[in-house]
């Protein structure tokens, strides 16, 4: 059984969010999305992601 990916990389994360990855670089650059960066490379972690994205809905934020 694979065990579900728990770090996505930005590709991962444009699948996921269904939203183009200039979109993903944009919140990254403006610091509005959670991300860490490993060497060149962004990294982001699907449960913060998920927070993130409750925490916003639960906002009343696009």
């Amino acid at each position: 059984m694979e065990k579900p990916k728990d770090v996505l990389n930005i590709n991962e994360l444009a699948s996921y969010l269904d939203i183009p990855k200039s979109t993903i670089y944009k919140l990254v650059r403006e610091r509005k999305i959670p991300a860490q960066k490993v060497g060149r490379h962004w990294r982001f972690h699907k449960e913060t992601i998920d927070a993130w994205l409750g925490n916003r809905t639960e906002a009343g934020k696009p």
